[in-house]
């Protein structure tokens, strides 16, 4: 460990401590003058409940500003080691603020039964506090980072292993000014070694050889750390988490982060919205209907049968009936078995045709702005859908895919999804899958949401609609 680390690590709780210490005293003058931080307006009138500044100071000041720092501590706000990025760090920030305040309004209220000094000093000492705190810290990062490019707190890395580094880890070395790396050695030579400035090993290709123990008993000898990287799974390292067995570690590789927690809270959004879509969109169904059986002949709905989402221990893939308003002909499975020769897609399995016969005079305005689509609202609200998620996929299609494109039947497949929004059928198929896995890897609400609104105006443009 850095001895700049530790003396960082203790500024920084210095100057929390001194910020807090100076925001709640600054709020408290600026009650006792009747001073509000809106400009232009005077809504404060002289307060008789204010105690003397050394009995607020003693009473008040300084267990706040314990509370402050054991909060920031139980946030991990004073790690040695900072991994926190710029954002998260803030938002902890503010977290500690919003914890700290609703504490002491509970502890006036809840156990001393009584209402505090005053509410201005309580919402004004919040505003300081953040502010404070957060310069305080912004300060602290610029003078560190100073000393780094002098050099002063650099950690120096060597890496060993028959592999070299991966180029991720060699640009974020490269990027990041808190290490240097110093080379890579194909073996380490335990005799010769000379290592005195070096305050990490990495090595880059572990096993259970005599080699790694004696190189792991080696660092802790001298004193050094040492790290390795995980030997599968590098491609998508953000999927790895350490998860214990009794009090063994393992690296453990969740497939995608729509599990557990991220599973139920898509499926809640999903019927929620989909409910809401549906009776909102019931009387367009039914003007649809009606336009679609005056214009030919057949059914106004159109089944068909797609491959679901892989549930843990199925052998074979599952079929789901995906609903959609018919733009084809009625007879338009038959005929396509004579079409194939004149499908545009030959960069994978899929089937598609410019200007395709089969298609209805007003199935080209609902396949234009994907109105045939609407109807799989019906299938999210049953749960084989999903509103976002990797386009569904045929049972012939299937059969052509290889292993890697299997990985698609992870999570249920959507109405809309990233690939959809990045060029719909103007996608080669391999772009597409890409897009889709990228979606599977990296999940999140934000991402839905973007999606969905990003769907919006690729529909209202028609681009790719095929």
């Amino acid at each position: 460990m850095k001895r700049s680390e530790v003396i960082f690590g203790i500024l920084r709780v210095a100057s929390d401590a001194l910020a807090v210490f100076c925001a709640v005293l600054l709020a408290f003058y600026l009650r006792t003058r009747n001073i509000d931080l809106i400009p232009g307006a005077q809504i404060l009138e002289p307060s008789d409940t204010l105690p003397a500044i050394s009995d607020f100071t003693k009473h008040f000041v300084v267990q706040s500003v314990i509370l402050f720092l054991i909060i920031s501590a139980m946030l991990k706000l004073y790690l040695i080691r900072v991994t926190l990025s710029a954002f998260r760090e803030a938002s902890r920030i503010l977290l500690s603020a919003i914890v700290w305040i609703a504490l002491i309004i509970g502890w006036y209220f809840l156990v001393q039964k009584q209402l505090f000094y005053s509410r201005a000093i309580l919402i004004h000492s919040l505003f300081f506090v953040i502010i404070l705190v957060t310069t305080g810290r912004i300060f602290l990062t610029l003078f560190q980072r100073t000393l780094l490019k002098k050099g002063i707190g650099v950690r120096s890395i060597i890496s060993v292993g028959s592999q070299s580094l991966p180029d991720v880890v060699e640009k974020f070395l490269k990027k990041d000014r808190r290490y240097i790396h110093i080379g890579h050695i194909q073996s380490f030579d335990f005799e010769n070694a000379d290592i005195e400035n070096v305050d990490l090993i990495i090595q880059t290709d572990p096993s259970t050889s005599q080699e790694t123990n004696m190189l792991i008993d080696y660092c802790r000898s001298k004193h050094i750390g040492y790290a390795f990287l995980p030997p599968v799974l590098t491609d998508v390292p953000h999927l790895l988490s350490v998860y214990r067995f009794g009090s063994v570690p393992i690296l453990r590789f969740c497939p995608t982060p729509l599990d557990g927690w991220g599973a139920i809270f898509k499926r809640l959004f999903d019927f929620i919205l989909a409910l809401i879509l549906i009776i909102l969109l019931l009387p367009l169904f039914l003007v649809i209907g009606i336009i679609i059986k005056i214009d030919s002949r057949g059914p106004v709905f159109y089944i068909s049968k797609r491959v679901g989402q892989k549930r843990v221990g199925l052998k074979a893939l599952p079929c789901i009936g995906v609903c959609k308003f018919r733009s084809m002909t009625k007879n338009a499975d038959d005929i396509k078995q004579n079409l194939y020769d004149q499908s545009h897609r030959s960069d994978g399995p899929l089937f598609k045709i410019k200007n395709d016969p089969r298609i209805t005079r007003i199935g080209k305005l609902l396949r234009r702005f994907s109105i045939d689509e609407l109807p799989q609202i019906f299938n999210v609200l049953k749960g084989d859908l999903s509103l976002v998620g990797p386009r569904p996929h045929l049972l012939e299609e299937v059969s052509s895919y290889t292993d890697f494109q299997h990985r698609v039947f992870a999570v249920k497949p959507g109405i809309t999804g990233l690939a959809q929004i990045s060029g719909r059928s103007n996608l080669p198929f391999e772009e597409e899958v890409r897009f889709d896995l990228q979606y599977i890897e990296e999940w999140s609400p934000w991402l839905d949401l973007f999606i969905l609104w990003r769907t919006i105006g690729v529909v209202l443009k028609g681009d790719g609609a095929d």
